[in-house]
Protein backbone atom coordinates (compact mmCIF):
# COMPACT_ATOMS: atom_id res chain seq x y z
CA UNK A 1 0.00 0.00 0.00
CA UNK A 2 1.42 3.70 -0.89
CA UNK A 3 0.13 6.89 0.45
CA UNK A 4 -1.09 9.74 -0.92
CA UNK A 5 0.00 13.45 0.24
CA UNK A 6 -2.44 12.53 3.06
CA UNK A 7 0.25 10.63 4.14
CA UNK A 8 -2.29 7.45 5.29
CA UNK A 9 -1.24 4.02 3.72
CA UNK A 10 -4.50 2.26 5.85
CA UNK A 11 -7.47 2.78 8.63
CA UNK A 12 -8.21 1.86 11.18
CA UNK A 13 -12.03 0.24 11.87
CA UNK A 14 -13.10 3.94 13.73
CA UNK A 15 -11.64 6.00 11.05
CA UNK A 16 -12.99 4.01 8.52
CA UNK A 17 -16.48 5.01 9.72
CA UNK A 18 -15.29 8.17 9.97
CA UNK A 19 -14.68 8.23 6.80
CA UNK A 20 -18.02 7.16 5.44
CA UNK A 21 -19.70 10.07 7.51
CA UNK A 22 -16.76 12.45 5.59
CA UNK A 23 -17.95 10.60 2.34
CA UNK A 24 -22.23 11.61 3.04
CA UNK A 25 -20.75 15.34 3.15
CA UNK A 26 -18.75 15.71 0.11
CA UNK A 27 -17.62 18.84 1.04
CA UNK A 28 -13.94 18.14 0.51
CA UNK A 29 -12.33 19.22 -2.85
CA UNK A 30 -10.36 16.78 -4.94
CA UNK A 31 -6.44 16.77 -3.59
CA UNK A 32 -3.38 16.31 -5.71
CA UNK A 33 -1.75 13.05 -6.44
CA UNK A 34 1.30 11.68 -5.33
CA UNK A 35 3.94 11.06 -7.88
CA UNK A 36 5.69 7.44 -7.20
CA UNK A 37 7.57 5.77 -9.85
CA UNK A 38 7.57 1.98 -10.30
CA UNK A 39 9.45 0.14 -12.88
CA UNK A 40 8.52 -1.14 -16.02
CA UNK A 41 8.32 -4.98 -16.50
CA UNK A 42 11.39 -5.78 -19.29
CA UNK A 43 12.38 -2.50 -19.22
CA UNK A 44 15.07 -0.40 -17.72
CA UNK A 45 11.98 2.61 -17.95
CA UNK A 46 9.72 3.69 -15.25
CA UNK A 47 6.39 3.74 -15.16
CA UNK A 48 4.57 7.23 -13.26
CA UNK A 49 1.61 6.31 -10.99
CA UNK A 50 -0.52 9.03 -9.35
CA UNK A 51 -1.52 8.03 -6.02
CA UNK A 52 -4.90 9.39 -4.62
CA UNK A 53 -5.44 9.99 -1.00
CA UNK A 54 -7.62 7.90 1.32
CA UNK A 55 -10.67 10.07 0.78
CA UNK A 56 -10.24 10.23 -2.92
CA UNK A 57 -9.56 6.71 -3.34
CA UNK A 58 -13.03 6.04 -1.37
CA UNK A 59 -15.17 8.63 -3.23
CA UNK A 60 -13.60 7.17 -6.57
CA UNK A 61 -14.84 3.64 -5.58
CA UNK A 62 -18.08 5.23 -4.68
CA UNK A 63 -18.47 6.77 -8.71
CA UNK A 64 -16.90 4.01 -9.72
CA UNK A 65 -19.67 1.91 -9.10
CA UNK A 66 -22.23 4.26 -10.23
CA UNK A 67 -21.18 4.81 -13.63
CA UNK A 68 -20.24 0.82 -14.24
CA UNK A 69 -23.96 0.02 -15.33
CA UNK A 70 -24.59 2.91 -17.62
CA UNK A 71 -21.17 2.14 -19.22
CA UNK A 72 -21.17 -1.63 -19.54
CA UNK A 73 -24.61 -1.13 -21.49
CA UNK A 74 -22.57 1.43 -23.90
CA UNK A 75 -19.28 -0.17 -24.21
CA UNK A 76 -18.66 -1.83 -28.07
CA UNK A 77 -18.85 -6.23 -28.14
CA UNK A 78 -15.23 -6.24 -28.34
CA UNK A 79 -14.06 -3.75 -25.80
CA UNK A 80 -12.15 -5.79 -22.77
CA UNK A 81 -10.12 -5.78 -20.35
CA UNK A 82 -10.73 -3.23 -16.77
CA UNK A 83 -14.00 -4.33 -15.14
CA UNK A 84 -15.39 -5.97 -17.97
CA UNK A 85 -14.43 -9.10 -19.42
CA UNK A 86 -11.15 -11.49 -19.28
CA UNK A 87 -8.16 -11.67 -21.11
CA UNK A 88 -8.96 -14.83 -22.05
CA UNK A 89 -12.71 -13.53 -23.86
CA UNK A 90 -10.31 -11.38 -25.80
CA UNK A 91 -8.09 -13.97 -26.82
CA UNK A 92 -10.84 -15.97 -27.71
CA UNK A 93 -12.23 -13.33 -30.08
CA UNK A 94 -9.27 -13.22 -31.76
CA UNK A 95 -9.24 -16.93 -32.36
CA UNK A 96 -12.61 -16.99 -33.58
CA UNK A 97 -11.39 -14.44 -36.02
CA UNK A 98 -8.50 -16.09 -37.44
CA UNK A 99 -9.73 -19.73 -37.18
CA UNK A 100 -11.17 -20.15 -41.08
CA UNK A 101 -8.62 -18.50 -43.01
CA UNK A 102 -5.17 -16.23 -42.17
CA UNK A 103 -4.90 -12.58 -41.93
CA UNK A 104 -2.70 -9.79 -41.52
CA UNK A 105 -2.31 -7.86 -38.72
CA UNK A 106 -1.55 -4.36 -36.86
CA UNK A 107 -0.67 -5.33 -33.33
CA UNK A 108 -0.82 -1.84 -31.67
CA UNK A 109 0.42 0.02 -28.78
CA UNK A 110 -1.34 2.96 -27.55
CA UNK A 111 1.84 5.86 -26.55
CA UNK A 112 1.45 6.69 -22.57
CA UNK A 113 -2.30 5.89 -23.26
CA UNK A 114 -3.24 7.28 -19.45
CA UNK A 115 -0.72 9.93 -19.17
CA UNK A 116 -2.10 11.75 -22.63
CA UNK A 117 -5.49 11.34 -22.48
CA UNK A 118 -7.64 14.91 -23.91
CA UNK A 119 -9.27 16.24 -20.85
CA UNK A 120 -11.88 17.86 -23.14
CA UNK A 121 -12.29 14.98 -24.98
CA UNK A 122 -13.13 12.87 -22.15
CA UNK A 123 -15.63 15.11 -20.30
CA UNK A 124 -17.24 15.08 -23.77
CA UNK A 125 -18.14 11.45 -23.78
CA UNK A 126 -19.11 11.60 -20.29
CA UNK A 127 -21.75 14.24 -21.17
CA UNK A 128 -24.09 15.26 -18.40
CA UNK A 129 -23.34 12.87 -15.96
CA UNK A 130 -23.93 13.49 -12.64
CA UNK A 131 -20.55 12.63 -11.67
CA UNK A 132 -18.75 15.51 -13.96
CA UNK A 133 -18.23 17.81 -11.54
CA UNK A 134 -16.29 15.40 -9.66
CA UNK A 135 -14.18 13.73 -12.44
CA UNK A 136 -13.28 16.79 -13.74
CA UNK A 137 -12.27 17.93 -10.42
CA UNK A 138 -9.96 14.40 -10.08
CA UNK A 139 -8.51 15.56 -13.60
CA UNK A 140 -7.59 18.75 -12.76
CA UNK A 141 -5.88 17.82 -8.86
CA UNK A 142 -2.81 18.19 -10.20
CA UNK A 143 0.56 16.08 -9.33
CA UNK A 144 3.08 16.44 -6.34
CA UNK A 145 6.35 15.62 -7.19
CA UNK A 146 9.36 14.84 -5.06
CA UNK A 147 7.48 18.12 -3.06
CA UNK A 148 6.93 19.94 -6.54
CA UNK A 149 3.29 20.82 -7.42
CA UNK A 150 2.77 20.66 -10.94
CA UNK A 151 -0.41 21.02 -12.61
CA UNK A 152 -2.34 18.46 -14.53
CA UNK A 153 -3.59 19.32 -18.56
CA UNK A 154 -3.65 16.02 -19.92
CA UNK A 155 -4.33 12.35 -19.18
CA UNK A 156 -5.59 10.35 -15.78
CA UNK A 157 -3.87 9.48 -13.18
CA UNK A 158 -2.32 5.91 -13.70
CA UNK A 159 -2.75 4.69 -9.77
CA UNK A 160 -6.48 5.63 -9.17
CA UNK A 161 -9.22 3.76 -8.61
CA UNK A 162 -11.36 4.98 -11.06
CA UNK A 163 -8.94 5.61 -14.17
CA UNK A 164 -8.70 2.77 -15.68
CA UNK A 165 -12.85 2.97 -16.17
CA UNK A 166 -11.87 6.41 -17.53
CA UNK A 167 -9.23 5.40 -19.84
CA UNK A 168 -11.98 2.78 -21.24
CA UNK A 169 -14.61 5.83 -21.78
CA UNK A 170 -11.58 7.69 -23.77
CA UNK A 171 -11.43 4.58 -26.25
CA UNK A 172 -14.36 4.25 -26.70
CA UNK A 173 -16.12 4.91 -30.67
CA UNK A 174 -13.11 3.40 -31.66
CA UNK A 175 -15.18 0.16 -33.16
CA UNK A 176 -17.78 1.75 -34.13
CA UNK A 177 -15.18 4.45 -36.14
CA UNK A 178 -13.47 1.57 -37.76
CA UNK A 179 -17.22 -0.48 -38.86
CA UNK A 180 -17.82 3.19 -40.95
CA UNK A 181 -14.28 2.92 -42.51
CA UNK A 182 -15.25 -0.95 -43.20
CA UNK A 183 -18.50 0.18 -45.07
CA UNK A 184 -16.90 1.98 -47.43
CA UNK A 185 -14.68 -1.20 -48.49
CA UNK A 186 -14.55 -2.05 -52.15
CA UNK A 187 -15.14 -5.66 -51.80
CA UNK A 188 -16.26 -7.79 -54.86
CA UNK A 189 -17.74 -11.24 -54.70
CA UNK A 190 -15.64 -13.76 -57.79
CA UNK A 191 -19.00 -12.98 -59.76
CA UNK A 192 -18.43 -9.29 -59.64
CA UNK A 193 -20.51 -8.15 -57.60
CA UNK A 194 -20.19 -6.06 -54.28
CA UNK A 195 -20.21 -7.60 -51.04
CA UNK A 196 -22.95 -6.66 -48.49
CA UNK A 197 -22.03 -3.96 -45.86
CA UNK A 198 -22.36 -5.94 -43.17
CA UNK A 199 -20.11 -8.83 -44.45
CA UNK A 200 -17.77 -6.48 -44.81
CA UNK A 201 -18.07 -4.90 -41.56
CA UNK A 202 -18.03 -8.88 -39.73
CA UNK A 203 -14.06 -8.96 -42.20
CA UNK A 204 -12.60 -6.34 -40.60
CA UNK A 205 -11.99 -6.39 -36.60
CA UNK A 206 -10.91 -4.62 -34.20
CA UNK A 207 -10.43 -6.49 -30.42
CA UNK A 208 -9.17 -4.45 -27.71
CA UNK A 209 -8.37 -5.19 -24.24
CA UNK A 210 -7.70 -2.00 -22.34
CA UNK A 211 -5.02 0.38 -24.34
CA UNK A 212 -3.84 -3.04 -26.57
CA UNK A 213 -5.43 -3.35 -29.29
CA UNK A 214 -5.27 -5.38 -32.81
CA UNK A 215 -7.08 -4.86 -36.06
CA UNK A 216 -7.35 -8.44 -38.37
CA UNK A 217 -7.87 -8.57 -42.30
CA UNK A 218 -7.09 -11.02 -44.98
CA UNK A 219 -6.04 -8.14 -47.69
CA UNK A 220 -2.53 -6.12 -46.16
CA UNK A 221 -4.07 -2.76 -48.23
CA UNK A 222 -7.60 -2.78 -45.85
CA UNK A 223 -5.03 -3.11 -42.50
CA UNK A 224 -2.57 -0.39 -43.50
CA UNK A 225 -5.54 2.00 -44.39
CA UNK A 226 -7.20 1.24 -40.92
CA UNK A 227 -4.01 1.91 -39.34
CA UNK A 228 -3.92 5.70 -40.81
CA UNK A 229 -8.02 5.75 -39.33
CA UNK A 230 -7.34 4.78 -36.12
CA UNK A 231 -4.51 6.91 -35.80
CA UNK A 232 -6.43 10.19 -36.72
CA UNK A 233 -9.36 9.21 -34.37
CA UNK A 234 -6.92 8.91 -31.38
CA UNK A 235 -5.30 12.03 -32.50
CA UNK A 236 -8.93 13.33 -31.29
CA UNK A 237 -8.70 12.30 -27.99
CA UNK A 238 -5.06 13.12 -27.33
CA UNK A 239 -3.34 9.85 -28.64
CA UNK A 240 -1.43 8.41 -30.74
CA UNK A 241 0.40 4.84 -31.69
CA UNK A 242 4.07 3.91 -30.47
CA UNK A 243 5.94 3.62 -33.68
CA UNK A 244 8.55 1.36 -32.33
CA UNK A 245 5.73 -0.94 -30.73
CA UNK A 246 3.05 -1.12 -33.48
CA UNK A 247 3.92 -3.21 -36.04
CA UNK A 248 2.08 -5.17 -39.07
CA UNK A 249 2.36 -8.68 -39.41
CA UNK A 250 0.41 -12.11 -40.71
CA UNK A 251 -0.38 -15.22 -39.05
CA UNK A 252 0.72 -17.39 -41.27
CA UNK A 253 3.53 -16.16 -43.23
CA UNK A 254 6.63 -14.09 -42.55
CA UNK A 255 5.66 -10.00 -43.44
CA UNK A 256 8.19 -7.27 -44.36
CA UNK A 257 11.03 -9.52 -41.48
CA UNK A 258 8.08 -10.09 -39.06
CA UNK A 259 7.86 -13.51 -37.94
CA UNK A 260 4.58 -14.87 -38.19
CA UNK A 261 2.35 -14.23 -35.80
CA UNK A 262 2.06 -11.87 -32.70
CA UNK A 263 2.04 -11.97 -28.92
CA UNK A 264 -0.62 -10.17 -26.86
CA UNK A 265 -1.93 -10.17 -22.90
CA UNK A 266 0.85 -13.05 -22.95
CA UNK A 267 0.20 -15.23 -25.63
CA UNK A 268 1.35 -16.07 -28.86
CA UNK A 269 -0.99 -16.43 -31.42
CA UNK A 270 -0.08 -17.60 -34.72
CA UNK A 271 -1.24 -20.28 -37.48
CA UNK A 272 1.31 -23.18 -38.83
CA UNK A 273 1.27 -25.06 -42.17
CA UNK A 274 0.08 -28.63 -41.57
CA UNK A 275 -1.03 -31.18 -44.17
CA UNK A 276 -3.60 -32.81 -41.79
CA UNK A 277 -6.25 -30.04 -42.25
CA UNK A 278 -8.09 -29.24 -45.12
CA UNK A 279 -7.33 -25.79 -44.73
CA UNK A 280 -4.27 -26.60 -44.55
CA UNK A 281 -2.73 -24.79 -41.63
CA UNK A 282 -3.46 -25.04 -37.77
CA UNK A 283 -4.22 -21.86 -35.45
CA UNK A 284 -2.15 -22.95 -32.23
CA UNK A 285 -1.87 -20.14 -29.06
CA UNK A 286 0.58 -20.52 -26.49
CA UNK A 287 2.49 -19.09 -23.93
CA UNK A 288 4.44 -16.38 -24.84
CA UNK A 289 8.44 -16.90 -24.39
CA UNK A 290 8.47 -13.19 -23.07
CA UNK A 291 5.87 -15.02 -20.00
CA UNK A 292 7.73 -18.29 -20.08
CA UNK A 293 11.04 -16.21 -18.84
CA UNK A 294 8.97 -13.80 -17.09
CA UNK A 295 7.42 -17.02 -14.72
CA UNK A 296 10.62 -18.79 -14.88
CA UNK A 297 12.95 -15.63 -13.48
CA UNK A 298 10.19 -15.14 -10.47
CA UNK A 299 10.78 -18.92 -9.85
CA UNK A 300 14.64 -18.68 -9.20
CA UNK A 301 14.38 -15.44 -7.52
CA UNK A 302 11.83 -17.10 -5.11
CA UNK A 303 14.35 -20.06 -4.62
CA UNK A 304 17.68 -18.13 -4.03
CA UNK A 305 15.53 -15.86 -1.75
CA UNK A 306 14.31 -19.19 0.61
CA UNK A 307 17.88 -21.01 0.17
CA UNK A 308 17.85 -21.63 4.03
CA UNK A 309 14.29 -21.77 4.50
CA UNK A 310 12.42 -24.86 5.34
CA UNK A 311 10.40 -27.10 2.77
CA UNK A 312 7.12 -25.93 4.39
CA UNK A 313 7.66 -22.31 3.56
CA UNK A 314 9.07 -22.97 0.35
CA UNK A 315 6.35 -24.49 -0.77
CA UNK A 316 4.03 -22.11 0.89
CA UNK A 317 5.96 -19.32 -1.48
CA UNK A 318 6.03 -21.25 -4.54
CA UNK A 319 2.89 -22.92 -5.13
CA UNK A 320 0.63 -19.60 -5.68
CA UNK A 321 3.58 -18.50 -8.29
CA UNK A 322 2.84 -22.02 -10.18
CA UNK A 323 -0.88 -22.09 -9.81
CA UNK A 324 -1.48 -19.05 -11.07
CA UNK A 325 0.40 -19.20 -13.81
CA UNK A 326 -0.46 -22.29 -14.87
CA UNK A 327 -4.05 -21.69 -14.06
CA UNK A 328 -4.02 -18.54 -16.65
CA UNK A 329 -2.46 -20.62 -19.41
CA UNK A 330 -4.71 -23.31 -18.74
CA UNK A 331 -7.66 -22.36 -21.63
CA UNK A 332 -4.61 -22.80 -25.05
CA UNK A 333 -2.16 -25.23 -26.27
CA UNK A 334 -0.09 -24.99 -22.90
CA UNK A 335 1.02 -29.00 -21.94
CA UNK A 336 4.33 -28.82 -23.83
CA UNK A 337 5.16 -25.82 -22.28
CA UNK A 338 3.60 -26.83 -18.74
CA UNK A 339 6.60 -29.97 -19.35
CA UNK A 340 9.53 -28.01 -19.88
CA UNK A 341 8.75 -25.23 -17.30
CA UNK A 342 8.38 -28.64 -14.67
CA UNK A 343 11.92 -29.55 -15.74
CA UNK A 344 13.43 -26.63 -15.20
CA UNK A 345 11.74 -26.34 -11.97
CA UNK A 346 13.26 -29.91 -10.79
CA UNK A 347 16.75 -28.38 -11.59
CA UNK A 348 16.09 -25.56 -9.52
CA UNK A 349 14.63 -28.31 -6.43
CA UNK A 350 17.54 -30.29 -6.82
CA UNK A 351 20.43 -27.22 -7.14
CA UNK A 352 18.18 -26.39 -3.60
CA UNK A 353 18.07 -29.64 -2.09
CA UNK A 354 21.64 -30.30 -2.99
CA UNK A 355 23.08 -27.05 -1.68
CA UNK A 356 21.49 -27.96 1.44
CA UNK A 357 23.43 -30.91 2.34
CA UNK A 358 26.13 -31.26 0.02
CA UNK A 359 27.92 -34.03 2.03
CA UNK A 360 24.81 -36.46 1.79
CA UNK A 361 24.05 -38.95 -1.13
CA UNK A 362 21.24 -38.53 -3.40
CA UNK A 363 19.92 -41.58 -1.57
CA UNK A 364 20.03 -39.19 1.38
CA UNK A 365 18.12 -36.38 0.02
CA UNK A 366 15.40 -38.26 -2.09
CA UNK A 367 14.31 -39.69 0.98
CA UNK A 368 14.55 -36.75 3.43
CA UNK A 369 12.52 -34.14 0.23
CA UNK A 370 10.87 -36.88 -2.04
CA UNK A 371 8.82 -39.49 -0.65
CA UNK A 372 6.64 -41.18 -2.47
CA UNK A 373 3.00 -39.15 -2.83
CA UNK A 374 -0.41 -40.98 -2.30
CA UNK A 375 2.23 -44.61 -2.50
CA UNK A 376 2.22 -43.81 -6.57
CA UNK A 377 4.32 -40.40 -7.56
CA UNK A 378 7.84 -39.75 -7.03
CA UNK A 379 10.37 -37.13 -6.83
CA UNK A 380 7.73 -35.10 -6.21
CA UNK A 381 8.75 -31.91 -3.23
CA UNK A 382 6.92 -32.62 -0.10
CA UNK A 383 7.63 -33.16 4.08
CA UNK A 384 4.28 -35.61 4.51
CA UNK A 385 2.43 -32.53 4.75
CA UNK A 386 2.34 -30.16 1.88
CA UNK A 387 3.19 -30.90 -1.78
CA UNK A 388 4.78 -28.87 -4.36
CA UNK A 389 2.39 -27.92 -7.03
CA UNK A 390 3.57 -29.00 -10.83
CA UNK A 391 2.51 -27.06 -14.03
CA UNK A 392 1.81 -30.69 -15.72
CA UNK A 393 -1.47 -31.30 -12.78
CA UNK A 394 -3.28 -28.66 -14.04
CA UNK A 395 -6.01 -29.31 -16.88
CA UNK A 396 -6.09 -27.81 -20.17
CA UNK A 397 -9.93 -26.63 -20.22
CA UNK A 398 -10.91 -24.75 -23.40
CA UNK A 399 -12.22 -21.21 -22.34
CA UNK A 400 -15.65 -20.20 -23.61
CA UNK A 401 -16.24 -16.65 -24.39
CA UNK A 402 -18.98 -14.58 -22.84
CA UNK A 403 -22.04 -13.99 -24.92
CA UNK A 404 -22.19 -10.96 -26.52
CA UNK A 405 -25.38 -9.73 -25.45
CA UNK A 406 -24.41 -10.53 -21.99
CA UNK A 407 -23.82 -8.03 -19.20
CA UNK A 408 -22.99 -8.66 -15.22
CA UNK A 409 -26.12 -6.17 -14.77
CA UNK A 410 -28.94 -7.87 -16.66
CA UNK A 411 -30.02 -9.82 -13.44
CA UNK A 412 -28.96 -13.36 -15.02
CA UNK A 413 -27.70 -14.75 -12.14
CA UNK A 414 -27.69 -17.95 -12.89
CA UNK A 415 -25.36 -17.70 -15.90
CA UNK A 416 -23.34 -15.26 -14.67
CA UNK A 417 -22.64 -17.31 -11.13
CA UNK A 418 -21.83 -20.24 -13.50
CA UNK A 419 -19.02 -19.03 -15.19
CA UNK A 420 -17.31 -17.80 -11.38
CA UNK A 421 -16.41 -21.49 -11.57
CA UNK A 422 -15.35 -21.88 -14.85
CA UNK A 423 -13.07 -18.90 -14.72
CA UNK A 424 -9.37 -20.31 -15.42
CA UNK A 425 -8.24 -17.83 -12.51
CA UNK A 426 -10.28 -19.43 -9.93
CA UNK A 427 -8.69 -22.09 -7.73
CA UNK A 428 -10.17 -25.34 -7.90
CA UNK A 429 -11.32 -25.47 -3.82
CA UNK A 430 -13.66 -22.29 -4.73
CA UNK A 431 -14.88 -24.28 -8.12
CA UNK A 432 -15.69 -26.94 -5.55
CA UNK A 433 -17.46 -24.95 -3.08
CA UNK A 434 -19.37 -23.20 -5.54
CA UNK A 435 -21.13 -26.62 -7.17
CA UNK A 436 -22.07 -27.95 -3.59
CA UNK A 437 -23.23 -24.63 -2.76
CA UNK A 438 -24.77 -24.34 -5.80
CA UNK A 439 -23.33 -20.61 -6.70
CA UNK A 440 -25.45 -19.39 -3.66
CA UNK A 441 -23.19 -17.32 -0.28
CA UNK A 442 -23.51 -20.37 2.40
CA UNK A 443 -24.36 -17.09 5.30
CA UNK A 444 -26.74 -14.56 3.45
CA UNK A 445 -28.16 -17.26 0.65
CA UNK A 446 -27.87 -14.73 -2.25
CA UNK A 447 -26.38 -15.58 -5.61
CA UNK A 448 -22.65 -14.66 -6.09
CA UNK A 449 -22.25 -12.12 -8.86
CA UNK A 450 -19.01 -11.95 -11.43
CA UNK A 451 -18.05 -8.52 -9.67
CA UNK A 452 -18.00 -10.01 -5.32
CA UNK A 453 -15.50 -10.82 -3.66
CA UNK A 454 -15.63 -14.56 -2.36
CA UNK A 455 -13.45 -16.18 0.36
CA UNK A 456 -13.04 -19.32 1.97
CA UNK A 457 -14.31 -19.67 5.73
CA UNK A 458 -13.82 -22.73 7.56
CA UNK A 459 -17.05 -23.26 9.52
CA UNK A 460 -14.89 -24.63 12.61
CA UNK A 461 -12.32 -22.27 13.00
CA UNK A 462 -8.83 -24.18 12.39
CA UNK A 463 -7.63 -22.44 15.56
CA UNK A 464 -10.80 -23.75 17.38
CA UNK A 465 -10.10 -27.50 16.27
CA UNK A 466 -11.53 -27.47 12.83
CA UNK A 467 -10.09 -29.50 9.72
CA UNK A 468 -8.45 -28.00 6.34
CA UNK A 469 -11.78 -30.90 4.67
CA UNK A 470 -14.76 -29.62 2.63
CA UNK A 471 -17.06 -30.88 5.39
CA UNK A 472 -15.05 -27.82 7.48
CA UNK A 473 -15.38 -25.31 4.71
CA UNK A 474 -17.78 -22.49 2.56
CA UNK A 475 -18.29 -20.26 0.59
CA UNK A 476 -19.12 -16.76 1.30
CA UNK A 477 -19.34 -13.18 0.22
CA UNK A 478 -16.05 -11.07 1.82
CA UNK A 479 -18.09 -8.90 3.86
CA UNK A 480 -20.32 -12.14 4.89
CA UNK A 481 -16.95 -13.73 5.94
CA UNK A 482 -16.66 -10.55 7.92
CA UNK A 483 -19.33 -11.32 10.16
CA UNK A 484 -18.85 -15.04 10.53
CA UNK A 485 -15.62 -14.07 11.78
CA UNK A 486 -17.07 -11.31 14.50
CA UNK A 487 -19.21 -13.94 15.65
CA UNK A 488 -16.80 -16.88 15.62
CA UNK A 489 -14.75 -14.65 18.03
CA UNK A 490 -17.82 -14.31 20.22
CA UNK A 491 -18.77 -17.86 19.96
CA UNK A 492 -15.16 -19.26 20.80
CA UNK A 493 -13.86 -16.37 22.87
CA UNK A 494 -13.27 -16.98 26.72
CA UNK A 495 -11.87 -14.38 29.05
CA UNK A 496 -8.52 -15.14 30.46
CA UNK A 497 -7.48 -15.37 34.32
CA UNK A 498 -4.93 -12.85 34.02
CA UNK A 499 -7.88 -10.38 32.72
CA UNK A 500 -10.02 -10.86 35.73
CA UNK A 501 -9.88 -9.77 39.40
CA UNK A 502 -7.42 -11.44 42.11
CA UNK A 503 -9.34 -14.65 43.55
CA UNK A 504 -12.25 -14.42 40.75
CA UNK A 505 -13.50 -17.00 37.89
CA UNK A 506 -16.14 -17.24 35.22
CA UNK A 507 -19.10 -19.67 36.11
CA UNK A 508 -22.49 -19.73 34.10
CA UNK A 509 -21.73 -16.12 32.92
CA UNK A 510 -21.38 -15.04 36.61
CA UNK A 511 -18.14 -13.63 38.33
CA UNK A 512 -17.40 -15.85 41.69
CA UNK A 513 -14.57 -16.27 44.14
CA UNK A 514 -12.27 -19.66 43.34
CA UNK A 515 -12.74 -22.14 46.35
CA UNK A 516 -9.81 -21.92 48.62
CA UNK A 517 -9.57 -18.00 48.37
CA UNK A 518 -9.97 -15.52 51.15
CA UNK A 519 -11.89 -12.28 50.90
CA UNK A 520 -14.13 -9.62 53.04
CA UNK A 521 -16.90 -10.92 51.40
CA UNK A 522 -16.70 -14.88 51.68
CA UNK A 523 -16.54 -17.59 49.67
CA UNK A 524 -20.42 -17.37 48.66
CA UNK A 525 -21.56 -16.90 45.09
CA UNK A 526 -21.82 -12.98 44.61
CA UNK A 527 -25.45 -11.68 44.13
CA UNK A 528 -26.86 -8.06 43.24
CA UNK A 529 -28.30 -6.34 46.57
CA UNK A 530 -31.84 -6.68 47.51
CA UNK A 531 -32.34 -3.10 47.93
CA UNK A 532 -31.54 -1.77 44.01
CA UNK A 533 -31.60 -4.32 41.39
CA UNK A 534 -29.30 -2.26 39.22
CA UNK A 535 -26.49 -2.02 41.50
CA UNK A 536 -23.52 -4.48 41.50
CA UNK A 537 -21.67 -6.32 43.47
CA UNK A 538 -18.20 -5.22 43.04
CA UNK A 539 -19.43 -1.14 43.38
CA UNK A 540 -16.68 1.06 42.31
CA UNK A 541 -15.73 4.37 44.22
CA UNK A 542 -16.22 7.86 43.55
CA UNK A 543 -12.50 7.82 42.09
CA UNK A 544 -13.42 5.62 38.73
CA UNK A 545 -13.40 2.24 37.94
CA UNK A 546 -11.02 0.73 41.05
CA UNK A 547 -12.77 -1.64 43.73
CA UNK A 548 -14.80 -0.10 46.35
Amino acid sequence: KTAGVDGIKNLTPIQRLNLVNLLSSRHLKASPTRRVYIPKPGTDEKRPLGIPTMYDRALQALVKLGMEPEWEARFEPNSYGLFRWSTHDAIEAIYSSIKQKPKYVLDADISKCFDRINHDALLGKIGKSPYRRLIKQWLKSGVMDNNQFLESVEGTPQGGVISPLLANIALHGMEERLNKFAKTLDMKRPNGRQIGWQNKVQSLSLIRYADDFVILHEDIKVVVQAKTVIQEWLNQVGLELRPEKTKIAHTLEEYEGNKPGFDLLGFTIRQWKVKSTEQGFKTLIKPSSESIKTHYRKLADTFDKYKTASTETLIAKINPVIRGWANYFSTVVSKEVFRKMDMLLWRRLWRWVSRRHPNKSAKWVKKKYFPKVNGTRNWVLNDGRYILNQHSDVPIIRHIKVKANKSPYDGDWTYWSSRIGKHPGVRKEVTTLLKRQKNKCALCGLTFRPTDLLEVDHIKPRSEGGDNTYENKQLLHRHCHDTKTALDKKTYAEPKLQDLPEGYLWVDDMLILRQGCTHDKGRLREEPCEVKVSRTVLKTSRFGNKLA
